[in-house]
């Protein structure tokens, strides 16, 4: 999952960055209006960690480019300022959670994760496709009801891949999704055939139908259907 935290103190930015690339989220960081604003128009971010008091300019108006340019992305805005009506003013232009500083990582990460899962899943406990189910809560995954082990990047995969059910990826969408911009640079995502083998290979090892299907030379569908 991509994320863009907008922060101009630069020692919280490097914290918050630091604490969520460790808990397995790819993170872009921007300390400056005019730069974040670049950033929202170049690339796709799942959720954005939104600070309101930037040095050139206001982060509600980022808040307002961000559901203009990307809907369905998060965001969560964060400030130093305590005041009800910045709250309500962030809130009602379409910011999923306010959270004033100073606040622990841990609780950032635990608001982050709940506006994910809000935002891909609607908020469900419980995944289901086919027979699959996963917890998002424990990043838990069963398939007929018994639990399998799929984790890291096979998680997130799985995850990607259930998100957009029923619409041909590209091997160039799935790398840049799961392994980041970098990806961009590189000459070849034949790897990515290599993690789609490696999790087909343990959906179906677990009694799983063979959702992922195979379009050779353009990517890859995620179906019930054959």
């Amino acid at each position: 999952m991509r994320l863009l935290v907008v922060e101009d103190e630069p020692a919280l930015r490097e914290s918050v960055r630091a604490y969520m690339e460790k808990e397995g989220y790819r993170v872009s960081t921007a300390g400056r209006f005019n730069l974040a604003s670049q950033q929202i128009n170049d690339a796709d971010y799942d959720c954005f960690l939104v600070d309101i008091g930037l040095p050139d300019g206001s982060g509600l108006d980022l808040v307002r480019s961000i559901k203009e340019s990307q809907p369905q992305a998060g965001i969560i805005v964060i400030s130093a300022r305590t005041g009800l009506d910045d709250k309500l003013t962030g809130l009602d232009l379409g910011a999923d959670d306010y959270l004033t500083k100073p606040f622990h990582l841990s609780e950032l990460n635990a608001r982050v994760r709940s506006v994910l899962r809000r935002r891909l899943f609607e908020g469900e406990r419980m995944i289901t496709f086919g027979v699959i189910s996963i917890q998002p809560q424990n990043q838990s995954v069963s398939v007929n009801g018994q639990p399998i082990e799929v984790i890291g990047k096979a998680y997130e995969l799985l995850l990607y891949f259930i998100a957009n059910k029923n619409r041909l990826l590209s091997k160039a969408a799935i790398a840049e999704h799961i392994w980041g911009e970098s990806m961009e640079l590189a000459e070849s995502h034949e790897f990515i055939y290599q993690h789609v083998k490696n999790l087909r290979k343990k959906l179906l090892g677990a009694g799983c139908p063979d959702y992922l299907k195979t379009r050779y030379g353009v990517g890859y569908l995620f179906s019930l259907t054959p």
